[in-house]
């Protein structure tokens, strides 16, 4: 499944669309992030407020979190 993504420069919102189909029901908010729903409680879009500040932190944080992993893995099948 392909998302759509787009980035405003002005307001620093990056919005990653899940899915086009649906009616706006509601959102809710965490912290810099904002995820829209439907009727039916399923996302709709998620809005990353700050973007040029969240984003880099996100995938720092992941790429973190994935380095781990492989290093378990690794030290698991003692690889290391």
């Amino acid at each position: 499944m392909a998302y759509k993504i787009k980035y405003d420069g002005g307001a620093d919102v990056l919005t990653v669309i899940l899915r086009e189909k649906g009616e706006l029901s509601h959102a809710e908010e965490v912290g810099d992030i904002i995820v829209h729903f439907d009727e039916d409680g399923k996302p709709l879009f998620v809005e990353i407020l700050r973007a040029s500040k969240m984003v880099p932190l996100m995938v720092e944080g992941l790429a973190k979190k994935k380095l781990k992993l492989l290093n378990f893995h690794c030290l698991s099948r003692g690889q290391f």
